[in-house]
């Protein structure tokens, strides 16, 4: 045999590089093999950093401090699936870190991210996709690039997923994304309804949540109500309420039920397949609160039409609604008077809570609840409304201090419809008196001063309904509730100046009232607003009249007439026509002004009084309103003498004679009682003062005394 000869190993070939294998303990390390050329060292690195970023939101930050994103984000379309896969899973981990999430939106990475939802990519590749997107979708930008980079269509398709996680993510992701209107529209588009109904019936909760949700949006819109209808998704929301194991899943299936009440066809689809019944049967029994307030809310959304109305009053929905003002939780209460504040449009549905409702409506008037108190008086306000019975039923029921009570209610909706009660009450004389003997002058003051436009309107009505007589002015008077009702009228709001002008025009109903409604400037407001052809209404016509009235000269000085309804008493005077816009002086500075060539004014005096006999060689002609002196009356006048006689009749107003120590100058012209018989009517004219003594003309103020 021949000898072996030993095979001699070959040495390596010297420009390849030895195996090395590393262990590294620091992120950062790793962080720099994410820029190797080999897909094994990337893979690994990615592996490892899924890992870290796994353990906390500070690996997060740390690995965004480091530059980690920038890299991943091109290994995102790597060609290596497993290369690519990592990298997925690594954002799908850090989008929830905001700094992340902003950092991803600058560099633009989205397109990217959305091509891992390609039906041909792993389902753990879509998972983390998915996730990633789910994150993003949180904040607005972020949802119009997924938007815009078509993401809606492959997340619906994941809809359909053999994974549960894809599932959920991708069910999140749309959630977030279909609270823009423009997405919604989009998602009708592609038909997503079915796949989110299929959701339905996930054994996830979480994933049957997410769907309810995202349907409690997209049913905001008619077409999508119409979609799932057509889908038959009311069967599938009913059979949710039925079961109790999903009693976590009641309160959202109840949501889309109230957004689906809100088209007719739907209500007629759910009587017929006798689900209208259960769900108010449902909601009466219902233990858990937020149930019963969902509940009264879907009937509350339905009621606002007329047909649904009228189904929900054949249903007897009332005495479900009744039930749930008995409620121990807040919010079904507020929910329940909101359905009874809907329902109050059916006349039928107004006559049944007249006795049912009514008081338990009144006794939450006293809560200590602000929002309680609002939404029961909002539904009293609507049940009193055209309604004599229903509001002697709410003072039947001690309605009327509780109501007072509310007029200082910190919350402006409360006060409005305290006050619309109020006024509903009021149209009823034996109420009216009820009322103010609760002193309801006093306490429509506060809203009368409110900056609440709404507020202001029903107070300044509430004025109106209740301040009817001389008593109840008095009171509104003394309190100063004229003052804030004034200022009213100077309001931009149209109709609180309407009913700020009728208020007026009720106060002005006696004369006291209405001269202090003109001391405080209310005609001259009133005249302002009638010169504008926007603001005036009739309200303030009439009111500016009715004042006018109360004050007859200044209604003459302006018109130039009176009516036959006009009586004339003591102190009306005429100094002239004046022109619109112009302020009539009163008596006082009349009689106070220097001499000048005006006019002689005119005083009515009623009282009668004995003249002093006058003179033969003074006399005084009298015609077309003025009295002219003699030469000779003109020559004994003097200036001292003129001012002490224009005192002297400012302090009297009306009544010269009061003061017999200091006679007027002039003369005076008397007739007889004889005469004044004959006549009817006999008028003294007296000279108060004479003008002009340079110019040697006389223009007097003149005094008419009736005997």
């Amino acid at each position: 045999m021949g000898k072996k000869i030993k095979k001699e190993v070959e040495p390596p070939p010297k420009d390849v590089f030895d195996p090395l294998m590393i262990e590294s303990k620091k992120a950062a390390t790793v962080v720099l093999m994410l820029n190797s050329p080999e897909e094994e060292i990337l893979a690994k690195a990615c592996e490892a950093i899924y890992k870290f970023a796994l353990k906390g939101e500070e690996n997060k930050t740390t690995l965004l401090e480091l530059g980690a994103v920038e890299p991943l984000t091109k290994l995102l379309t790597h060609e290596d699936k497993i290369v690519r896969r990592n990298a997925t899973m690594i954002f799908g981990i850090l989008a929830s870190n905001n700094d992340v999430k902003k950092l991803l939106r600058e560099l633009d990475v989205m397109n990217s991210v959305i091509a891992q939802l390609a039906p041909e990519e792993e389902v753990v590749i879509h998972e983390f996709a998915s996730l990633c997107l789910a994150n993003m979708s949180a904040e607005y930008t972020s949802k119009v690039q997924i938007f815009e980079h078509g993401g809606l269509e492959p997340l619906i398709r994941l809809l359909s997923s053999p994974d549960p996680d894809v599932k959920k993510n991708s069910m999140e992701c749309i959630y977030n994304l279909v609270q823009d209107f423009q997405c919604r529209t989009t998602l009708q588009e592609l038909n997503a309804i079915p796949p989110i109904l299929d959701l339905l019936k996930s054994e996830y909760p979480v994933i049957q949540l997410l769907a309810l949700k995202t349907l409690g949006v997209i049913t905001n819109d008619k077409e999508s109500r119409t979609m799932l209808r057509d889908n038959q998704g009311l069967d599938h929301l009913i059979k949710i309420l039925e079961t109790k194991e999903l009693n976590d899943l009641h309160i959202e299936a109840l949501a889309v039920i109230a957004n689906c009440l809100e088209d007719m066809d739907t209500v007629v689809q759910i009587q017929q397949t006798g689900g209208l019944k259960k769900l108010l049967s449902f909601a009466e029994n219902s233990t858990i609160p937020d149930i019963q307030k969902n509940a009264a809310k879907a009937i509350t959304k339905a009621a606002y039409d007329p047909e649904n109305r009228k189904l929900f009053h054949e249903q007897e929905v009332e005495k479900c609604l009744v039930a749930l003002l008995g409620s121990e939780n807040d919010g079904t209460k507020i929910a329940a008077s909101q359905a009874i504040s809907a329902m109050c449009e059916n006349s039928g549905s107004k006559d049944f809570f007249n006795n049912q409702g009514i008081p338990q409506l009144i006794q939450l008037l006293k809560s200590d609840n602000e929002e309680v108190r609002e939404a029961a008086a909002l539904a009293l306000a609507n049940l009193t409304t055209c309604n004599p019975a229903n509001a002697n039923a709410a003072a039947e029921a001690d309605g009327i201090d509780p109501l007072i009570n509310v007029l200082s209610s910190k919350r402006d909706g409360a006060i409005a419809n305290a006050a619309t009660v109020l006024t509903n009450m009021a149209m009823q004389e034996p109420l009216r008196l009820n009322i103010q003997n609760h002193d309801i002058m006093h306490a429509i003051i506060s809203p009368l001063r409110s900056a609440n436009t709404v507020v202001q309107s029903k107070a300044a009505l509430a004025v109106t309904a209740t301040a009817c007589d001389v008593e109840a002015r008095t009171e509104l008077r003394n309190s100063g509730g004229l003052e804030p009702l004034v200022e009213l009228l100077r309001s931009k709001n149209d109709e609180v100046r309407k009913h700020a002008s009728w208020a007026v025009m009720v106060c002005a109903g006696d004369e006291l009232t209405a001269n202090e409604l003109c001391r405080l400037g209310a005609l001259d407001i009133l005249e302002e607003v009638n010169l504008s052809g926007t603001r005036k209404n009739k309200f303030s016509e009439a009111a500016y009249n009715k004042l006018l009235n109360n004050n007859l000269s200044l209604k003459y000085s302006q018109t130039g007439y009176l009516s036959p309804s006009n009586i004339i008493n003591d102190g009306f005077y005429d100094c002239g026509r004046i022109n619109p816009g112009t302020k009539l002086l009163p008596l006082k500075e009349l009689c106070l002004q220097e001499p000048s060539d005006l006019r002689a004014v005119l005083l009515i005096n009623s009282k009668s009084y004995v003249s002093p006999p006058s003179s033969m060689e003074d006399k005084s002609d009298v015609g077309y309103g003025r009295s002219i002196s003699s030469s000779s009356s003109l020559r004994r006048s003097s200036k001292e003498k003129t001012k002490k006689n224009s005192y002297h009749f400012s302090a009297g107003f009306g009544s010269p004679i009061e003061d017999k120590s200091e006679p007027a100058s002039g003369r005076n012209t008397v007739l007889s009682k004889s005469a004044t018989k004959e006549k009817g009517w006999s008028f003294v004219v007296r000279t108060l003062k004479i003008y002009s003594l340079s110019k040697f003309h006389v223009y007097n103020t003149v005094l008419l005394n009736i005997i």
